[in-house]
């Protein structure tokens, strides 16, 4: 497609000039973005509302909204990523082999970055600036409900790179909506894009799983799991669980699924899922659990374990140790966050260990699963592969590395 090639020959042309663009004058183009959002706010909220208006998932509105906290946010996610030192160009490591060889292990950036993602249009800002934080360019594919926020985001961030006299090239925003552009993308741009991200439900992270040729960092669900340990502080749990679920459902370190040890069920459990009830969560239980409630919850069934709700739902399962916890996440996890809620620190280390996420947590709510809580400032994604980058991706895991090797005349025997 001529239109894709065109936007590949335009990334490319542009990474190769952003590598002479010294790191004080990309740092001016976020405090300038910074800025243009401010004077923009109200034309963001407006484009804003045409997408709300236009949404068909209507379960998909909370992710959508954009007001003034949460353009307030965007700008504080930004100004945190300008404050970073260089991620390009550290020194890793560095050694000399005793031939007088000397190996240093250089940070480098990755180069054009494609990114594919629904219906947050923060992921527009977040993404540009830490691309561009890093000495990369990116290519943003966003869904089609967030169509308006997120061409105005991008253009505005092209306005701030112009204005600093830097190929505007470094962020594209593909505008053309047919749903082929990514099959496109994925199938036919593995000489103009170096990695892919997909940003999105689990259906939109398969299908680039399955067919890119291009490398991809990626997440297929959220499904995150807490343990209450018997040895708890009650009040402790109730209000990390609370948290986990019910702070935002629709993010993906929100709690899914809620172990709880079968001695801590009648001193821990019932108090724990009264309050869900109250705050207006829909439980689903196993029949120990319901026994309690003389069967007056909903019944858990097997697809409940597998289910991500991004909802006011939970599914609860009585487990008989930490280490039966463990042994559930393991079979139905998928190595996002997982958290221990306990006092008992042999446990925790049993958990911490045994788990298999990219996040594993102690005492804390999921809902930290969350790249500026990290203190990256931002993420372009929470990575689930076992290879890294793993957990938040920020802009040091946006960057790959080379070894300079030096010597003097050295040769090999």
């Amino acid at each position: 497609m001529r239109y894709l090639k065109k936007i590949g020959v335009n990334g490319r042309k542009a990474f190769e000039e952003l590598k002479a663009v010294k790191h004080n004058k990309i740092k001016l183009v976020l405090e300038n973005y910074n800025t243009i959002i401010l004077k923009n706010k109200k034309r963001i909220i407006r484009e804003n509302l045409k997408d709300i208006k236009n949404i068909k998932r209507k379960h998909l509105v909370d992710r959508l909204i954009l007001n003034d906290k949460r353009i307030d946010g965007i700008r504080h996610s930004i100004n945190e990523i300008a404050k970073f030192k260089n991620p390009v160009g550290r020194i890793l490591e560095k050694w000399q082999r005793p031939n007088k060889l000397k190996i240093k292990k250089v940070s480098t950036p990755i180069g054009v970055i494609g990114i594919i993602y629904e219906s947050r249009p923060n992921v527009t800002a977040d993404v540009a600036a830490l691309c561009l934080k890093s000495g990369n360019c990116c290519i943003l594919r966003g869904g089609s409900e967030a169509y308006n926020s997120n061409k105005l985001l991008a253009n505005l961030f092209r306005e701030s790179l112009s204005k600093n006299k830097i190929n505007k090239n470094c962020v594209q925003f593909i505008e053309k909506k047919e749903r082929k552009i990514v099959d496109s993308i994925l199938s036919k741009m593995n000489n103009y894009i170096d990695l892919i991200v997909p940003r999105g439900g689990k259906g939109l992270v398969k299908k680039v799983q399955k067919f890119s040729n291009i490398q991809v960092i990626g997440h297929l669900e959220g499904l995150c799991h807490i343990y209450v340990d018997s040895n708890s502080n009650l009040s402790m749990a109730k209000k990390i669980i609370l948290n986990a679920k019910m702070r935002r459902t629709t993010i993906c370190g929100a709690l899914e699924t809620l172990l709880i040890d079968e001695k801590a069920l009648k001193s821990h459990g019932k108090t724990i899922i009264l309050s869900l009830i109250s705050s207006g969560c829909e439980v689903r239980v196993d029949n120990k659990i319901n026994k309690l409630f003389k069967n007056k919850l909903k019944n858990a069934k097997e697809i409940d374990w597998k289910t991500e709700y991004l909802d006011r739902k939970i599914s609860i399962k009585t487990v008989k140790n930490v280490k039966d916890a463990v042994n559930h996440i393991l079979k139905y996890g998928t190595m996002h966050t997982d958290s221990i809620i306990t006092n008992n620190s042999k446990n925790a280390k049993i958990f911490l260990e045994g788990v298999n996420s990219s996040i594993a947590m102690h005492n804390v709510s999921t809902q930290f699963a969350d790249g500026g809580e990290f203190g990256f400032g931002g993420e372009i994604g929470i990575s689930t592969n076992k290879l890294p980058p793993r957990g938040p991706v920020g802009i040091n895991q946006l960057t790959s590395y080379k070894y300079i090797v030096s010597g003097k005349g050295i040769i090999r025997k």
